[in-house]
């Protein structure tokens, strides 16, 4: 009795003129192979923490308010020393400003993103100029929680942490309230445990 099995062995070899290390369709390459990637990268291998969809609101309200003022005046002016082309000329570039406003808002929500490591606080975020903060907790010598009255009303705060021999505070924005002050204590906590050397 044959007792062979008949399933072909697999072909260890790559189809004739495939490149053996020539990626699937749907694979991306390792990390390493992704420079850019690799250097905004969160520390191991946590994702990054992202921030709430309401700063993107925020930002969205702060330039739609900025632009309709801005567009009202103008139009109004132009309408009145100039002539009405001019006057719609200026609504058109003020409505173009607010649709590249809003556009700009959602992009800046999604690149902010952060982590707490072992020993140090990460932060991510930018548009066109892309940033990677590390912050160290035995360098954190002030740890508060602010919220304007436009983030009080979408429910968000923002964490400022500043670090000493430094005139720039670094900041957390668009953070839920509740997420805000466990952060905040979190951070407290940290950064008198390795000032003491604890």
């Amino acid at each position: 009795m044959d007792t062979s099995d008949p399933t072909p062995p697999p072909n260890p070899t790559p189809p004739e003129g495939r490149d053996p290390g020539a990626l699937r369709e749907g694979e991306r390459p390792p990390a390493d192979e992704r420079p850019f990637e690799a250097a905004f990268a969160p520390p191991g291998d946590a994702p990054w923490s992202r921030v709430s969809p309401a700063l993107a609101w925020y930002r969205r309200i702060v330039v739609g308010a900025l632009c309709l003022a801005v567009g009202v005046a103008g139009a109004v002016l132009l309408l009145l020393w100039a002539s009405w082309p001019w006057a719609v000329a200026w609504a058109v570039l003020a409505l173009l400003g607010l649709v590249a406003g809003w556009v700009l808002a959602g992009l800046f929500h999604r690149s902010w993103g952060y982590a707490e490591a072992a020993e140090e606080l990460y932060l991510t975020y930018g548009v066109f100029v892309r940033q990677l903060v590390v912050v160290p907790y035995g360098r954190m010598q002030v740890v508060d929680v602010t919220a304007d009255l436009l983030e009080q009303a979408l429910g968000i705060a923002t964490v400022r942490v500043r670090t000493a021999a430094s005139t720039a505070d670094t900041r957390v924005v668009g953070l839920p309230l509740t997420d805000a002050v466990r952060m905040r204590d979190r951070l407290a906590e940290r950064s008198e445990s390795f000032s003491t050397g604890l």
